[in-house]
């Protein structure tokens, strides 16, 4: 009794009851079975495990919507034979960074700072950066208490003008969350903004990174990253990264499929990311997927005895009529008008004299194709009538009528409306460059293009033609001039995401009479899926004028937000509950 009263006693005094050999032996091999929460799932440090089949017990515990990762793992194929099922090896390599040897870099950084976290807002930040991405959101409430705490590090890269959160890297501190002998450190869910305007950000933020954890005095950083992944690897490589024998093991979920399925089937491999939403969420909740032309974004969906085909956004339910008076910009804008609805004044270009008197009625115009789709030959701000004349002509080459219309200032505000709600808001900015100081103006926009293409799939370019030069002369300047460092130019008057445009979400900033007006223009157009554009002084005042309504709006644009999930919803109302069901 007196024995079992010292060894509670001394537990509550935080002393060990075992013999001073197995103390002294544990404390030389270190601390054991270590996991460290890291916000979007937890890291569960391989080596510090002795029993393989605790690896597997604990990625089996993975939380929902969480994704652990087992790092440093010895022999992942016995972790795997435990629960095959279930677990996977992830198809990743390990790469490290001596930092005994790391030289600082000392290139200035162009348009962007590099700081730690700072408050509430940048988590938010943070997160949006991750769902653009399609990668784990983090626990916005456990990042903020562990801010002060030296394990975890978050790092964000921000632009100098506009204050906007443009990237962000997560790391560990190896010595601090997993043992304290341990050395090293290591570099996690690292992301960049897919409408980031500047050039290496990446690469900054991992040479922070590796300067903060030098300065702490560790000898290495590693990180894993996916085998396939030329460009990152080309990167770390060039930092003086070096691949290590090293294994991680992850469970099978919803967000690791295209690690441990053997790919796309075929079929499916020519998809856009308009279609590639749709299908990923229809797949994701058992829906059969049957692709009829993957290049025009064509594909059948099938559950039960209901089978929907799809292109894109637009599907069966949408109506021929409901389409056509989307088509025809000058319906869309009759119907609305009659209905009570903001919108500009128009006109179908006619003659000279009637087009002159329109331009002189409004002095300001925009001129476009009266059924054309994503930007193409629209003209915006056009004040001349040599200018008017040039743009009616390049319409025309994307319909037979063009239509004129007049122009109104504002942000240019897209609405995503499905079944008739509003499910997702986001301002469309214009193409903009950023000089360096040693580049002409038609090499930043190749740049700039490339960057877009990338981040897009291939679908946002800024088009080298007559719009852009016109765009660019405006502000006085000329394709062959050099942009001082750090100037923008806006490149483009339309804030079309196919024409290099970036979009940004202000879903929850949305005035309650622009979200009113969006949905009962949708029930005017009587139409279940729209994206429709308003041009709007600020998304938190009630003013507006809508110009047009998309039938097939692309919902890969809109995330974070919920856009495909509704889609399914709409086609397929009975799975709706289960979608929402852990």
């Amino acid at each position: 009794m007196i024995r079992k009263e010292h060894a509670q006693r001394s537990r509550r005094l935080g002393q060990s009851t075992l013999p001073q050999e197995e103390v002294q032996r544990r404390a030389e091999r270190g601390p054991r079975d270590v996991t460290v929460d890291c916000g979007w799932g937890r890291l569960i440090a391989g080596y510090t495990f002795s029993d393989s089949a605790q690896i597997a017990h604990e990625l089996l515990a993975e939380e929902p919507g969480q994704r652990d990762i087992a790092f440093y793992v010895d022999k992942p194929h016995v972790v795997v034979s435990h629960a095959p099922e279930k677990l996977f090896v992830d198809p990743s390599e390990t790469y490290r960074l001596s930092l005994n040897n790391y030289v600082p870099s000392r290139a200035a950084k162009r348009g962007f700072t590099v700081r730690r976290l700072r408050s509430r807002s940048d988590v938010a930040a943070i997160n949006a950066i991750y769902r653009a991405r399609r990668m784990v959101p983090v626990d916005a409430s456990w990042v903020w208490s562990q801010r002060a705490e030296r394990k975890i590090v978050y790092v964000l890269a921000e632009d100098q003008i506009t204050g906007e959160v443009l990237g962000v890297v997560m790391g560990l501190d190896h010595s601090q969350g997993i043992d304290p002998r341990n050395e090293g450190s290591s570099l996690w869910a690292l992301a960049v903004s897919p409408y980031a305007g500047h050039a290496g950000i990446g690469e900054a933020l991992t040479r922070f990174l590796a300067e903060h954890f030098q300065a702490r005095g560790r000898a290495y950083m590693d990180l894993s990253v996916l085998h396939d992944n030329q460009s990152a690897i080309a990167l770390y490589e060039k930092l003086g990264f070096q691949r290590i024998s090293s294994f991680a093991v992850k469970r099978r979920n919803a967000i690791n499929v295209p690690l441990f399925t053997r790919g796309v089937k075929p079929d499916e491999e020519g998809l856009n990311p308009y279609a590639r939403i749709i299908v990923d969420e229809a797949q994701r909740r058992g829906i059969h997927v049957e692709v009829i032309d993957a290049e025009n974004g064509y594909f059948k969906l099938s559950h039960g005895g209901r089978s929907v085909v799809c292109r894109e956004s637009l599907s069966e339910l949408t109506s021929a009529v409901a389409m056509s008076r989307c088509a025809d910009k000058r319906v869309t804008v009759k119907l609305l008008a009659s209905a009570g609805l903001g919108v500009p004044e128009q006109m179908l270009a006619a003659d000279d004299e009637q087009n002159a008197a329109f331009l002189r009625k409004h002095g300001d115009i925009v001129v476009k194709p009266v059924d054309g789709e994503q930007g193409k030959g629209i003209s915006v701000n056009i004040t001349s009538v040599d200018d008017m004349s040039a743009a009616i002509e390049q319409a025309a080459q994307f319909s037979e009528r063009v239509l004129l219309e007049q122009f109104c200032a504002g942000l240019d505000l897209r609405i995503v409306v499905i079944n008739h709600q509003v499910v997702a808001a986001a301002v469309r900015r214009p193409a903009t460059i950023v000089g360096d100081g040693k580049s002409t103006i038609e090499e930043l926009i190749a740049a700039r293009s490339k960057r877009r293409a990338a981040a897009t799939g291939g679908e946002s370019r800024i088009p080298m033609d007559a719009e852009t030069r016109r765009c660019v002369a405006l502000h006085g300047y000329e394709m062959s001039d050099v942009l001082a460092l750090e100037q923008s130019l806006e490149v483009r008057k339309t804030a079309n995401l196919h024409t290099g445009g970036t979009i940004h979400d202000v879903t929850d900033d949305l005035h309650p009479a622009l979200r009113s007006a969006a949905e009962h223009a949708s029930r005017v157009l009587d139409i279940p899926v729209t994206g429709l554009d308003f041009l709007v002084p600020s998304v938190s005042a009630p003013e507006y004028v809508i110009i047009e309504a998309n039938e097939r709006p692309g919902l890969a644009n809109h995330e974070p937000r919920p856009t495909a999930q509704c889609f399914i919803d709409l086609l397929f109302p009975q799975m709706k509950m289960k979608a929402e069901s852990p």
